[in-house]
């Protein structure tokens, strides 16, 4: 049984919508139209409306039976899309091309591994504090991974309100057939002034699926041991 928030669907459509009318009414010189605009519009919209979850198609037909209730609902989505189209476009995300490019991006399909999302912490070794302003960088085969889009970082940049913490979302890795495991080895890396590098080795083991999961969820991570820096010189735990 998986929970489903229809507004999502709701907000995506109509970001979609409006988007799309950006474009081919032509007057969309000063709107950004890329993938990663919509999407960032669609998450200041699902930030700010409450969720509204189902677990069957017998929720959907309840939800469609509240007519009146749901149109004024839409109309106030619609609404703070626009609000959120203004804000979104006069602070662009600095990572993102912001290519339009046709139609959606197909999903990579049939036979991946999907990689979880990896997640540790970074400390000073010497007082316990938690580390800011240092790069950590995750390897496999000694290449930089790729991640599975704009929105994760590889290498990744500690500030100092995550407390330490940081995270990696790797691409999912084509397979030769589904319900194969896989054992895949990475390593972080991290080389900051006034420490010794640092490097972790560690394997994940993965299942391989039909298709890729494009969608976040806290039951696929994978969580790394704490991770001491300290000087050079210094013993190390």
């Amino acid at each position: 049984m998986e929970l489903h928030n229809t507004n999502e669907d709701i907000v995506i459509a109509h970001v979609n919508d409006i988007f799309n009318r950006f474009e081919t009414s032509g007057k969309h010189n000063h709107i950004c139209t890329c993938e990663q605009c919509r999407m960032d519009t669609a998450c200041y919209v699902l930030n700010r409306i409450e969720p509204r979850y189902i677990v069957s198609n017998r929720g959907v037909v309840r939800i469609e039976q509240n007519t009146i209730e749901n149109q004024q609902k839409e109309a106030d989505i619609v609404a703070m899309i626009r609000e959120g189209i203004s804000r979104i476009n006069h602070n662009k995300r600095p990572s993102s091309k912001h290519e339009v490019k046709k139609g959606n991006p197909p999903l990579r399909s049939g036979r991946v591994f999907n990689i979880p999302t990896i997640i540790g912490r970074v400390f000073d070794g010497t007082n316990f504090a938690p580390m800011a302003n240092i790069d950590i960088e995750l390897f496999r085969n000694e290449e930089m991974v790729n991640m599975v889009d704009n929105n994760w970082q590889n290498p990744y940049h500690l500030v100092e309100y995550t407390e330490g913490t940081f995270s990696f979302w790797p691409s999912p890795i084509p397979a030769e057939e589904v319900n194969v495991y896989k054992l895949f080895e990475f390593f972080i890396r991290i080389n900051t002034l006034g420490f010794d590098e640092f490097k972790y080795f560690f394997k994940i083991p993965v299942k391989s699926e039909q298709k890729n999961i494009s969608t976040f969820s806290r039951d696929r991570t994978f969580k790394l041991p704490d991770v001491y820096l300290f000087p050079p010189g210094e013993e190390h735990f």
